[in-house]
């Protein structure tokens, strides 16, 4: 069986501060984009967040363009 030291969690993506394909922890975040407080719960939106595990490197792009 072959072995890598590679962790099994991540994803490879292309990162625009490293240049290269690195590997990226990615998650979903729930924003509020109202500054406002009233009615603000209306104002949530999904947001993929992916971060290079090599530079540290963020992007962050909102799922929902309604």
């Amino acid at each position: 069986m072959a072995t890598t030291d590679d962790p099994i969690d991540g994803i490879t993506e292309y990162c625009e501060e490293c240049g290269t394909e690195t590997r990226h922890e990615v998650s979903i975040q729930i924003r509020t984009e109202s500054v406002k407080e009233q009615n603000s719960e209306f104002s949530r939106e999904p947001y993929r967040v992916s971060e290079c595990q090599r530079c540290g490197g963020r992007t962050n792009q909102r799922m929902n363009n309604a």
